[in-house]
């Protein structure tokens, strides 16, 4: 089969960088859809995304479509003439082109052809217009006159079989085989020789590396390399990795440095300004210490790298300067006393200011630090003052340190280490994966600030629908039941949603706790589904309705361990078929008579039953519970063979409805593993 290496380019202005990869993967993806569509094969496919361009290679792309055989039935022999004709002219064919065939002993007129296969080169242009326009844009830009648009405008556009130019014509842009360096370089304009020799010619004769993976290992292996001449450690959070990646098509890693005085501000505050605003990467000494270095990647080659040295030292300065402001300005006023000014400021319409918002949270903490038998007056400290740093001047300018910053004041002015510690941490978790609060304070601050916002925001009709949730409340609960459950907080997760709701103001429907507590349980079950949990074992648990999250995972794990065992399968389908038989039974609060009892099996039964029950009386090791239950199977397997339930006698009926009865109740105590049954 005849086959050609292809590449697109599609050359822009600057791209947005947090969108970069996914705009590549999605041209990518939509190119390889299209050519799949129309039966075309082909090798490995490679897409590449650079600030300035967008490009996707494929090699060994079948050249040409496989001759296709087309058959379509149509109506029944002696069908009335108009349908025939219908079905001809939808074949674009005459009726006496149809031809006659047999079908399960009744004749059909059928349509039958060979289509020739179309040539790849013919193709493209319709497949690569529809792969660019099908990329999702959020924002698209218009330029110029034209009535075309995208995510930035387009500049020039590449597209090659072998060392072929594909004619077409997008957004304005006729296809070439020329694509572009850097900007201010000499070497502006790239002749590509072939599709297949794409890549190592941008490398060579433009030092531009399009592969977006490889340019950001490079960048990594700069920064480290740098970091290590100072016998520095230089702390790379991949995100902001990616984006540097994004910003820069030909890396050039460099040392900077800034005032030591500016380390006497907290380091998160240095930080945030260094990789929030300049994408910087920031060092540290062998104690985890910062240092008053930074490391910044550039986008050309300079031959007097001093000048961007110093330009960046100039930049940096007045940023850690503004910081070095805000943290003494700030300190002037107690976190106690912005608690007044919270009241201007507005959590959400019908629920009132940050000001009640923190109150509420006060008196939340308070209540579970109650349960859990924690310090109430630090817990209830540290709700108050939990929302009082965002009136400060630093968390105005740097919002990823709200929390952060209020443990650093609250320590400032004097507050134990518990409170502060709490304020710091009680946004935790921020994001999937994030860390934990590392205090039980900060864990009790994090769960009534979570629970209040969900309670509240629901409470008003407001919660998630569909696939939106612009209040991020599915993050929330997350993030909340990932306090109780890792956290290990054993809290009553319908009682403390009760008295959140009776927090909030009249306005806020105190009747959606059942609703509310539904919703946090679809986030659980979506938190086990990630954790590779089987859906009946999540399903299993939540049958015997566990109120307590903690309580529910415990029971998760037990269940995971008990079906690792082959005597499980047998008591789980014992546990169907006891389920099936008492599904009508009424009599569940009778006392059982072991007298009644006739057969060996059934009396087997009733003693093994009565000494795991006294065994596990108590008992809230669920995974002792479940491996205790796993030596029933024999008894219940004996039972089921050798008796029958139903008999006519009423009394003996009754007993032994009465002992299956009891043989359920044990197992839900943890779950009903009658959901486990396949």
């Amino acid at each position: 089969m005849e086959t050609h290496d292809f590449i697109l380019e599609l050359g822009t202005e600057e791209l947005p960088p947090k969108l970069l990869p996914k705009l590549s993967n999605s041209l990518r993806d939509n190119l390889v859809e299209g050519l799949e569509n129309l039966g075309l094969e082909m090798g490995e496919v490679d897409c590449f995304a650079t600030p300035r361009r967008l490009a996707v290679y494929i090699s060994q792309l079948q050249a040409k479509q496989q001759e296709q055989f087309i058959e379509k039935k149509g109506p029944a022999i002696g069908s009335p003439d108009k349908a025939v004709e219908g079905f001809a002219n939808s074949c674009g064919v005459d009726t006496n082109n149809l031809e006659k065939q047999l079908v399960e002993g009744k004749e059909y007129y059928f349509y039958k052809t060979k289509k020739k296969g179309r040539r790849t080169l013919d193709l493209l242009p319709m497949i690569v217009k529809s792969a660019i326009n099908n990329i999702p844009i959020t924002r698209a830009m218009q330029w110029g006159d034209f009535d075309y648009s995208f995510v930035r405008p387009v500049h020039w556009l590449v597209m090659m079989l072998d060392d072929k130019i594909v004619p077409v014509k997008i957004m304005g842009l006729l296809s070439g085989n020329k694509s572009k360096g850097l900007r201010f370089s000499n070497n502006s304009t790239i002749e590509i020789p072939s599709a297949a020799k794409y890549q190592a010619t941008m490398r060579k004769k433009a030092k531009i590396e399009v592969d977006f993976d490889l340019r950001k290992e490079l960048i990594r292996r700069q920064v480290i390399a740098i970091a290590s001449e100072k016998n520095a450690e230089v702390v790379i959070d991949e995100s902001l990795l990616e984006e540097v990646c994004a910003l820069v098509e030909y890396p050039q890693a460099f040392l900077g440095n800034f005032d030591k005085r500016y380390l006497d501000v907290p380091e998160e505050a240095l930080i945030s300004a260094m990789k929030s605003h300049q994408k910087y990467f920031h060092l540290v000494d062998k104690n985890k210490k910062l240092l008053p270095l930074f490391i910044s990647v550039a986008n050309i080659e300079s031959t007097n790298i001093a000048v961007i040295v110093d330009g960046n030292e100039r930049v940096i300065r007045p940023r850690l300067a503004d910081s070095e402001f805000f943290w003494n300005q700030d300190r002037t006023k107690r976190l106690d006393q912005r608690l007044v000014d919270l009241e201007s400021v507005l959590f959400m319409n019908t629920l009132g200011s940050m000001a009640d918002k923190a109150k509420r949270i006060e008196k939340l903490s308070s209540h579970i630090a109650s349960k859990l038998n924690l310090d109430s007056e630090v817990c209830a400290r540290a709700g108050l003052l939990s929302k009082s740093d965002l009136m400060t001047d630093m968390v105005g300018e740097f919002a990823d340190l709200q929390g952060i910053m209020g443990g650093h004041y609250a320590l400032h002015d004097g507050e134990e280490k518990k409170v502060a510690f709490a304020i710091r941490d009680h946004y935790l978790p921020r994001f999937s994966g994030d860390n934990l609060p590392s205090t039980e304070e900060g864990l009790v601050i994090a769960i009534a600030d979570k629970l209040d916002s969900i309670t509240g925001i629901y409470g008003i009709g407001n919660g998630p629908t569909g696939s939106k949730d612009p209040y991020a409340l599915r993050r929330l609960a997350l993030g909340l039941l990932r306090i109780l459950v890792e956290g290990k907080q054993d809290l009553n997760l319908i009682e403390l949603i009760d008295s959140s709701l009776n927090l909030h103001s009249k306005e806020v429907n105190r009747d959606m706790s059942n609703e509310i507590y539904k919703f946090m349980m679809e986030r659980l079950k979506a938190y086990y589904k990630e954790s590779q949990v089987d859906g009946n074992v999540f399903e299993a648990v939540l049958a015997v309705s566990p109120e307590s999250p903690l309580d529910f995972h415990l029971r998760i794990e037990a269940l995971n361990e008990f079906i690792q065992h082959s005597e499980s399968r047998s008591l789980i389908e014992a546990n169907k078929r006891i389920a099936n038989i008492l599904k009508d039974y009424d009599g569940k609060e009778l006392k059982l008579n072991s007298s009644l009892l006739e057969e060996e099996a059934e009396k087997k039964l009733y003693l093994a039953t009565q000494v795991i029950t006294k065994q596990l009386k108590k008992e809230k090791d669920y995974g002792l519970i479940m491996s205790s239950l796993l030596a029933l199977k024999e008894v219940i397997d004996d039972f089921f063979d050798n008796v029958m339930v139903n008999v006519e006698d009423t009394k003996l009926r009754q007993a032994r409805l009465m002992l299956i009865e009891r043989v359920r109740k044990l197992f839900l105590s943890v779950a009903d593993v009658s959901y486990l049954s396949s």
